[in-house]
């Protein structure tokens, strides 16, 4: 029997993610992930991928907003869930543009103080609707400032076989999915057309490939080239390195640690 072991969500992409024993399906995603990004002086977005230390930004959910602390030196800023700034910017994530709303001065200045750059804090409304890649959508989705789609599916198994050829073991939090699933042998995502989740469908649409912040430890930031290596002795495939499945979905609810996943194609 597959059941869902964890769930994850990721507020602000590219920092800390956080833990939840259940987690309401939105239009583009679980409720709160990747809602808010940080960007650059170009309205680019930024990410571990060139800025390792945001790892150490670690985000938790408050009553009045989402609290973020640096955990090397607990500095902290406590974030509204509404933007406090009227102010909307097009932002670029990848080959996307889509439009965020600034969220304060003050947080920008908090960021720009503990990553020593230029950064400034959006956030995506519900009006701001960002297209999935139309190559794989099926009823013109939408997703948040995620790289690309709503969910991310990775089995345990598969995380279990692959430290089973690393010499350090590494957790899930490298590969950063929103849901984590028991059961089945490794890799049974790649394969998993339309499965069932408490009565919401989700459809495996693209294999995840992967990038170098995956050699990026989230608890110290260390870069090392592991699981990279590792993955792409088998893993590999057109010059891309594959780990977890991207889901789309149709339906809204929530999902919850325990739930069966169904496999219906």
């Amino acid at each position: 029997m597959l059941q869902v072991s964890q769930l994850f969500i990721y507020p602000i992409k590219s920092l800390g993610g956080i833990a939840l024993n259940s987690a309401e399906v939105t239009d583009r995603g679980l409720k709160y992930d990747r809602r808010w990004m940080l960007i650059d002086g170009s309205n680019r977005f930024i990410s571990q991928r060139e800025f390792a230390k945001m790892a150490l930004l670690q985000v938790d959910i408050e009553a009045d907003g989402l609290r973020v602390t640096y955990t090397l030196g607990q500095s902290s800023v406590l974030i509204p869930l509404d933007p406090q700034t009227n102010t909307l910017v097009q932002a670029t994530v990848w080959d996307d543009t889509c439009e965020g709303t600034l969220v304060s001065p003050e947080v920008d200045q908090w960021f720009m103080q503990v990553l020593g750059m230029s950064v400034r804090l959006i956030y995506m409304t519900d009006t701001s609707l960002r297209a999935v890649d139309p190559k794989y959508a099926k009823q013109q989705e939408v997703t948040s400032f995620a790289d690309g789609y709503p969910f991310l599916l990775i089995g345990q198994a598969s995380l279990d076989e692959l430290n089973t050829r690393l010499q350090n073991q590494i957790k899930m939090d490298r590969f950063r999915p929103n849901i984590v699933f028991t059961g089945g042998e490794p890799y049974a995502e790649d394969v998993m057309p339309h499965i069932k989740i408490n009565n919401i469908d989700f459809y495996g649409v693209k294999r995840c490939a992967r990038c170098v912040m995956i050699t990026i430890d989230q608890q110290n930031a260390a870069k090392n080239v592991e699981p990279m290596k590792v993955l792409a002795g088998y893993r590999a495939q057109n010059n891309k390195i594959y780990f977890g499945q991207n889901l789309l979905h149709t339906g809204s609810g929530n999902i919850n640690i325990g739930d069966c996943l169904e496999i219906l194609d």
